[in-house]
Formats: C-alpha cells, structure tokens, sequence
C-alpha cells in the first residue's frame, strides 16, 4: 500500500505547485524504490532461510536414520542373542530329561 507524501498548502504558496507536486513525486519515487528495495532483501533473506533449513533438515533426517539403522542393528543382536539362549535352554532341559 504505497504511502502518497503530502505538503502543507503553506509550502505549496510558498514554493509553487509545480515545484511541491515535484518534491511530492521525487518522495513517492525514492518511497517505492525502498520498497522495491526492501521486498527483494525480504525475498533474498528468505530464500537464503529456506536454504539453510533445507539443510538443516535434511541433516537431522539423515542423523535420525542413521540412528534408526543403529537400532535396528541392535534390535537384531538382541533377537538372535535371546533366541539362542532360549533354544540352548529348551535344548539342555529336552537333554536332562533324556537322561533321567
């Protein structure tokens, strides 16, 4: 929403219409060029935001699975180990039985 400088009639008896309308154009031109200005830094520090956390998230997604395949390694030993100590378990009972 573009701000439209105004002067007071003071300056415009004083100086003139033709120069106040000049100053008042010259405040409006220089206005929407900070704004024009200010709307490309905004677009630039946004995309350089975006960015960076596109990184980021992409190294926390890669950090999770990495830890998720740790897991799973784990997960596995755990599995096998608690497997093999339940069949040496039904093993060694089925034995003593056997022998009695």
């Amino acid at each position: 929403m573009p701000v439209t400088a105004k002067l007071s009639r003071e300056f415009y008896e004083k100086f003139g219409d033709k120069v106040a309308d000049a100053l008042v154009n010259w405040f409006n031109q220089v206005d929407a060029t900070y704004r024009l200005d200010l709307r490309e830094l905004n677009e630039l520090n946004f995309a350089r935001f975006d960015a960076k956390l596109e990184q980021r998230l992409a190294q926390v997604a890669a950090n999770l699975e990495q830890r998720l395949a740790e897991l799973k390694t784990s997960l596995i030993r755990w599995m096998f180990g608690l497997w093999t100590v339940g069949t040496l378990t039904i093993l060694g009972t089925t034995l003593a039985i056997l022998t009695l």
